[in-house]
């Protein structure tokens, strides 16, 4: 089943899993055999596959590293210490099938998280690809590294204008404040009135999303004496 793309990132503003996620995927069901995963994975330039139960529940996923044993004990003879240390991988190396081989509960994430949320679990769980659920743990699509990094493609004027809107409008109303975008930095500048709103300001830039780094410096309270 061919993957295919969630769409053009550019033409609105990414905010949840489901924004950036793939919603085709491929997947594999529990009793999917051993040489049947490594084919899909090869035929799809996947190096992991969520494993299905029923009318689409996810169970587990297998990746490479799930895979791997079968090969590195392929000709060897472990010591005691060392099948004691690893028997998860011998039991590994042994399997057949998907749901043998499988890494088991799967490490999901909610179609309506948030993209740090996602990025997060990756981060914490040392993996590259999540399958994406519902509430019933069925399985709506998969997000991975590169679909996070997405959020980076957003046109500079559309974050521009979510600045005004949800950043300066709210921190400094009524003020002479200007917001410039180039390559994802913004930039903000022109007189107000309290200085320690800064800071406040520059996070809240920070939060929104398709932001590489703030500019604050040509923020200055008003009277005061530019550089």
């Amino acid at each position: 089943m061919p993957v295919t793309d969630p769409g053009n990132p550019q033409e609105h503003g990414l905010h949840t899993v489901s924004d950036v996620m793939t919603h085709t995927v491929v997947a594999v069901g529990r009793n999917a055999p051993f040489k049947e995963i490594v084919r899909m994975m090869e035929q799809w330039k996947v190096s992991a596959l969520p494993v299905l139960e029923g009318e689409g529940r996810v169970i587990g996923v297998v990746s490479e590293a799930d895979l791997l044993p079968k090969e590195e004990f392929r000709d060897s003879d472990p010591s005691r210490f060392e099948q004691r240390r690893r028997l998860e991988d011998l039991a590994k190396a042994g399997a057949l099938t998907a749901g043998e081989l499988m890494s088991a509960p799967a490490i999901c994430v909610h179609a309506d998280a948030a993209l740090p949320q996602a990025a997060r679990i990756m981060a914490v769980r040392h993996v590259k690809r999540l399958p994406v659920t519902d509430a019933q743990g069925l399985l709506q699509g998969v997000i991975s590294r590169s679909d996070l990094l997405k959020v980076f493609l957003r046109p500079d004027a559309d974050i521009a204008e979510e600045v005004r809107r949800v950043v300066v409008d709210r921190v400094f109303p009524g003020q002479d404040v200007t917001v410039d975008v180039q390559d994802g930095v913004v930039t903000l500048g022109g007189p107000i009135r309290d200085s320690s709103f800064v800071p406040v300001a520059a996070r809240l830039c920070r939060a929104v999303e398709g932001v590489v780094d703030v500019v604050s410096a040509g923020l200055r309270a008003a009277g005061a004496a530019g550089p």
